[in-house]
This record gives structure tokens, C-alpha cells and sequence, in this order.
């Protein structure tokens, strides 16, 4: 994986949560932003 921007990170992460073909992509980018701590959900 290339190392991203903890915005890029959270991007990719809903952008493949869209996508019904990168769900074992969507797997890798939640446990890396697991791993930093964040929150991938939009908070209004």
C-alpha cells in the first residue's frame, strides 16, 4: 500500500465502501485507520 494522508486514507476508504468490487481493499484501509486512531464516518 502507498503511504497516504490520513484525509487521503479516509477518502479511499469511503470511496471503496461504494465500490461492490473493493471490499478486501476497504478491509486493508479500515484496519490501517484503525490503527491510527481515526474516524471514518462523516460527523455533522
Amino acid at each position: 500500500m502507498k503511504i497516504m494522508s490520513n484525509e487521503q486514507l479516509v477518502v479511499s476508504y469511503r470511496d471503496a465502501l461504494k465500490s461492490e468490487q473493493d471490499k478486501e481493499w476497504a478491509k486493508i484501509l479500515k484496519d490501517e485507520i484503525s490503527r491510527r486512531g481515526l474516524k471514518p464516518k462523516k460527523t455533522r
